[in-house]
């Protein structure tokens, strides 16, 4: 891409109003969620939205961004920043460093995924800490109260996505996503998205359970991906008055060849956070899915790709230390303790790591059809005068159909399904 083109200049000047406080000097690419989402509305393809537990992923997925000119999404869950070692505070500045490193001309969005909110005292959490991700340059935020009834979500999100200005990208989440067989309902989907309508939120995307499941499958133990896309397909239909499509959660493990039917089924955005996780470890991984092989009983670190095999062994010792199963995919708190190391490993190491999560990146966003997407985000912002991408949409139906009598009667799940 051009970055002395008349289009990308267009662009510089309107991305969001966060973004320009923080580089309005810089020829960073980084847009509104919301026009990265339309764009692929448009085109019917899906976004390659990465999770970057560690800077190098960021790196990686931007540099076959560049070279396939695909709009893409780097993103962090809140649920992440615990035991990560990229952060809400840390990876906007990253991935400004990189594009800029690669010449910028890199079209993307920065993404909080999985905004986990579980009852009032997170709504309250939300409302002063959301402000402040804004500041630091996110432009798409993932409200999930997916974990409350449906009027608790439906009035969660609603609070919420009130205290994020309009113009960035939102998505929203109905039915806790945790594996085959557990699949949101179109009344469901209806309800809620139709209730945030009006109330005048207006979602560019909406995550569902779909039979997806965050993490690595164990197929030594009977797990199997179980995206249903008929169900997703339904669902898709019913909201579609409303503007919203699908953001599909959970693909690490999920063959490639499913991945290319995604696109003719809603889905607009495509997340895979541990499959690039296992990439920088290193491990074995199954090579259609991306899904870590644990038949030999557990990890298998390959020498020769992701961090450095001394590394690798002190992972091994404090996993052992802290009494985790050698296949569980609780090694996902190492990127944390062990973040810095990972980032001080030689440059040799680290440019095997950024070069295989560039092949795998490049291969997601052709099974996405997503190649020259990003020409496509310069014309949907070409549209409109200036840098608010707030969606031209009001509301269909009273706020009066959207109370707790109306609400549908989901059984309120147990146990911990966070990314």
């Amino acid at each position: 891409m051009d970055i002395n083109g008349k289009a990308y200049k267009e662009m510089l000047a309107r991305r969001p109003l966060n973004v320009r406080a923080l580089w309005g000097n810089e020829n960073v690419g980084l847009v509104s969620g919301r026009d990265i989402y339309a764009a692929c509305r448009e085109l019917g393809c899906v976004a390659l939205a990465a999770n970057c537990r560690n800077p190098l992923t960021a790196k990686g997925v931007l540099r076959a961004a560049k070279k396939l000119n695909a709009a893409v999404v780097l993103e962090v869950a809140k649920s992440e920043t615990t035991y990560c070692f990229g952060n809400f505070e840390n990876l906007p500045t990253w991935a400004a460093k990189y594009s800029k490193e690669l010449g910028d001309g890199v079209i993307f969005a920065m993404h909080v995924d999985h905004y986990g909110i579980k009852g009032d005292s997170d709504v309250n959490k939300a409302v002063s800490h959301l402000p402040t991700l804004v500041t630091e340059g996110w432009t798409s935020v993932a409200i999930d109260a997916s974990h409350l009834q449906d009027y608790e979500n439906l009035c969660a999100t609603r609070d919420v996505a009130m205290n994020i200005p309009a113009y960035l990208g939102l998505e929203v989440e109905v039915g806790e996503i945790k594996g085959a067989g557990e699949l949101s309902t179109v009344e469901e989907a209806l309800f809620f998205i139709g209730g945030l309508n009006a109330w005048g939120i207006y979602p560019d995307l909406l995550a569902i359970s779909n039979g997806s499941q965050h993490g690595t499958y164990d197929a030594a133990s009977g797990q199997q991906e179980g995206i249903d896309l008929n169900r997703t397909r339904e669902i898709v239909d019913a909201i579609r008055p409303y503007g919203v499509s699908i953001a599909q959660h959970g693909i690490s493990g999920t063959p490639l060849r499913k991945v290319e039917e995604f696109h003719k089924y809603g889905i607009n955005k495509g997340n895979v956070a541990t499959l690039f996780q296992n990439i920088v470890f290193g491990v074995r991984m199954d090579p259609e899915t991306g899904n870590a092989d644990t038949s030999a009983g557990g990890y298998v670190k390959e020498s020769g790709r992701g961090i450095g095999d001394a590394l690798w062994n002190k992972i091994v010792s404090w996993a052992d230390g802290e009494k985790l199963s050698r296949k569980s995919g609780d090694y996902k708190k190492a990127n944390l303790p062990f973040g810095k190391s990972i980032m001080g490993e030689p440059d040799e190491i680290q440019e095997r790591i950024v070069g295989e999560t560039e092949e795998w990146a490049i291969r997601f966003i052709r099974a996405m059809k997503s190649e020259d997407s990003a020409d496509r985000v310069l014309e949907v912002m070409s549209r409109r005068p200036d840098h608010n991408a707030s969606p031209d949409r009001k509301p269909l139906n009273a706020r009066g159909n959207y109370t707790a009598d109306h609400a549908p009667n989901r059984k309120k799940s147990e146990g911990n399904f966070d990314d």
